[in-house]
């Protein structure tokens, strides 16, 4: 008999380290917790990975689809994934069969399934909230344009602008950042980003890794008529443990002064983009640099009213911070007519006050987002941290079925048209 028919062959999901830009959005979308990270890989545990294709749609930059046909006693491991610069080589032929893997084996290989959204929400069925966001843009969506400039062919920007955009004095820093790409052509969207490459190297002496940020500038520029964007930058100096750590990225960018240059690749994203058709309404709920794609779309929708030559639909913001003062725009949304965006802020740690999060005021206003919830041209768009995200989902849910929505088939159709849009990380 032959043995070789008895090796298990399996198609193993890898991700390639050269494009990773290290968004965190594979690992934070896994439903099985097959990926994990170091300081420097995103790698995939061959024993958990169960070719469900939940990482696909939703990875920038397409380093997440990747695969090799191995024998399964000889899968990469994720210790040997941990070291790598580059993706190895898919094994030949004849090296599969001097692993005793016979032809006919090959054929029974496992091939990746769709993903699918899970049929309900009870006890039988885990809540996964990133399972109901889209992988499509909304049908009115203008044309994204993406990885233009790769890890190995990076553009150069010029730093125009650079200030901080909350209260002095507050914990968490943030910066507004204008970056000028000259006669470089760089085409963005308002719900796209870019990555910034930070000079140097690692403890290790390798050069350091692309780090994302999500533009807040609209598509003719933070100056409009001109070749530039902005970013919202958090300076970090903890880790989500609250141990000091200087994130290299974002000191980086705080500290850049005025005519200084750095190196971006992207734009990335093409599917967390706002609609173009009149009269579609925009519901957006975020917490602290999660609101860089809604000032884009919100500066947007200005600018579109400005001219009188576009009629808008409703913007909806729910936006939370820990206090009034770290929250980045504060002063600016104050300025913004109240018939033009209907503004909701949530403080988890103001003296004195119980805590808010975005989650309680969409329940305060569930009435009224009920409303928005019932037209098909209401689009969601939800960005942060992840502890936020289940509960934003649950949130939608909640307010649907108060209201007799229905939400099985609500989520199902906001995410098959492009209408409820996650990125957290």
């Amino acid at each position: 008999m032959d043995m070789a028919t008895d090796i298990k062959v399996i198609k193993q999901h890898l991700i390639d380290p050269e494009i990773c830009i290290r968004c965190n959005t594979c690992e934070a979308t896994c439903p099985v917790n097959a990926i994990t990270h170091d300081d420097r890989n995103y790698v995939v545990n061959a024993e958990i990975c169960n070719l469900c294709m939940a990482c696909i749609s939703p990875c920038p930059t397409g380093s997440i689809d990747n695969w090799r046909t191995m024998p399964k006693l000889r899968a990469y491991s994720i210790e040997e994934q941990l070291g790598w610069d580059t993706l190895p080589p898919e094994l030949t032929p004849e090296q599969l069969a001097a692993e005793g893997v016979a032809e006919s084996a090959l054929a029974e290989v496992e091939t990746p399934a769709a993903p699918s959204l899970p049929a309900a929400v009870s006890g039988e069925v885990p809540f996964n909230s990133s399972s109901y966001g889209a992988t499509l843009p909304p049908w009115s969506a203008a044309h994204a344009y993406t990885n233009l400039y790769g890890p190995k062919n990076p553009t150069t920007a010029t730093v125009v602008g650079n200030f901080r955009v909350n209260e002095s004095g507050t914990e968490n820093e943030t910066h507004h950042i204008v970056l000028d790409f000259g006669a470089m052509p760089f085409p963005v969207l308002e719900g796209q980003s870019i990555a910034i490459v930070p000079p140097g190297t690692d403890a290790s002496g390798r050069p350091h890794h692309a780090r994302q940020y999500s533009i807040a500038s609209p598509r003719n520029g933070e100056r409009p008529g001109y070749n530039n964007l902005s970013l919202t930058v958090k300076r970090v100096v903890a880790d989500h443990q609250g141990k000091p750590v200087r994130g290299v990225a974002s000191n980086y960018l705080c500290d850049l002064k005025v005519g200084e240059t750095v190196q971006v690749i992207g734009p990335f994203g093409s599917s967390f983009l706002m609609p173009n058709h009149p009269r579609s309404n925009i519901v957006m709920i975020c917490t602290g640099t999660g609101s860089a794609p809604m000032r884009a779309m919100t500066e947007w929708r200005r600018r579109l009213r400005q001219s009188g030559k576009f009629e808008g639909g409703k913007l909806m913001l729910f936006f939370g911070a820990r206090t009034k003062e770290e929250l980045p725009y504060f002063g600016p949304l104050q300025n913004l007519p109240k018939d033009f965006i209907d503004i909701n802020l949530a403080f988890s740690r103001t003296q004195g006050a119980p805590k808010r999060y975005v989650q309680d005021l969409m329940r305060e206003r569930a009435a009224d987002l009920a409303e928005l919830l019932k037209s098909p041209d209401t689009y969601l768009y939800v960005c942060g941290l992840k502890s936020m995200e289940e509960g934003v989902v649950i949130a939608l849910r909640d307010v649907a079925q108060q209201h007799g929505l229905g939400w099985e088939t609500l989520a199902a159709a906001l995410k098959r048209e492009g209408r409820l849009h996650l990125e957290t990380y």
